[in-house]
């Protein structure tokens, strides 16, 4: 808390308490050097008139001024002693008046520099002041930055998670889509497949309907031999069987894939199972070759075969008796039967 700064009056009442404090003083020591000063004998007359002979006028004039000479002495002492007080006060006077100006004038600036003192802290607390107010607003301008810096990371990370929800959604959507568009493709293909098979089942239904037509009218006008119609039969069904079973030669080695263990002289039979539309239903080893890779490459190659659409050709009787369960020799050289 700052002090009140003194009025000029109260800054020389000091001063001025110790200069009359000083005269009073002073002037006591006068008074009492007065009072205790000795009294001077009366004045005695200055010329005394003798007379002498005039050879001796010349002696008594020279005692008689010898005379008045000490006594305006004596009488000129208490004067020049009341001369030198007198000076000595107004000395003292002076002395004390350079004295309480001396005091007023340190007292003056000693005021002054309080005063300046006192102006400078003002001045350094203002500053301080200032310096506090700028260093708070600039730590309220960073926070403010700080904050608008926050905000924003905040909306750029929520739009990034806005985008990349909606981009799994549009991802969702599209895979959904593709999800039932192969679906549905694999429906339609599905369908398809049904339609054609069942078509093909008809057809060969049609087929077969035609066949046993013409074999019953065969049948019909050969009725007569029958020896000889069971022969022609088994003679043809040999011949399809022969042209079947290099088909089936052609097709297995298209699907054979030869093992690193596979060696010429190698043979491996397989037992191959059928329907009469051709389809194989089965494929085992009925006897080994010695080497287990090569055996298995043979049983995949005729599995991978899936359908001989031409064992349609043989009657159903034909079929049993030679395709049902067809026996195959393969070898790694040319998988000759």
């Amino acid at each position: 808390m700052q002090q009140r700064e003194r009025s000029p009056s109260e800054s020389l009442f000091w001063p001025v308490v110790w200069a009359v404090g000083l005269h009073v003083l002073m002037f006591g020591m006068l008074f009492v050097s007065f009072a205790f000063a000795p009294e001077l004998p009366p004045a005695k007359p200055i010329v005394q008139a003798t007379l002498y002979q005039l050879k001796s006028q010349s002696q008594a004039t020279t005692q008689t001024n010898q005379k008045i000479a000490g006594e305006a002495k004596k009488t000129a002492a208490p004067q020049f002693e009341t001369e030198q007080l007198e000076q000595k006060k107004a000395e003292a006077e002076k002395q004390a008046q350079a004295k309480a100006e001396a005091q007023k004038q340190a007292q003056a600036k000693a005021a002054e520099q309080k005063k300046a003192e006192e102006a400078q802290k003002a001045d350094a607390a203002k500053k301080a002041e200032a310096d506090a107010a700028a260093k708070a607003a600039e730590q309220k301008k960073l926070a403010d930055v700080a904050k608008a810096k926050a905000a924003l990371e905040a909306d750029k990370k929520k739009a990034a998670e806005a985008e990349a929800k909606n981009k799994a959604a549009e991802d969702a959507k599209k895979k959904a889509a593709e999800e039932a568009k192969k679906k549905a493709a694999a429906d339609a293909a599905k369908k398809k497949a049904a339609e054609d098979a069942k078509k093909k089942a008809a057809q060969a239904a049609e087929r077969k309907a035609v066949e046993d037509k013409k074999a019953a009218a065969l049948a019909e006008l050969l009725s007569e031999d029958t020896e000889r119609q069971q022969a022609l039969a088994e003679t043809q069904g040999d011949q399809v069987a022969g042209s079947l079973d290099d088909l089936i030669v052609k097709l297995v080695s298209e699907q054979w894939r030869r093992p690193p263990s596979a060696r010429n002289g190698m043979s491996v039979e397989v037992l191959i199972e059928m329907l009469p539309d051709g389809t194989i239903t089965n494929a085992s080893v009925s006897r080994s070759s010695g080497d287990a890779p090569f055996d298995s490459s043979a049983v995949q190659a005729v599995r991978n075969v899936g359908r001989i659409v031409e064992m349609q050709q043989l009657d159903r009787a034909t079929f049993d008796r030679l395709y049902r369960q067809r026996r195959a020799v393969f070898k790694p050289e040319d998988l000759g039967l």
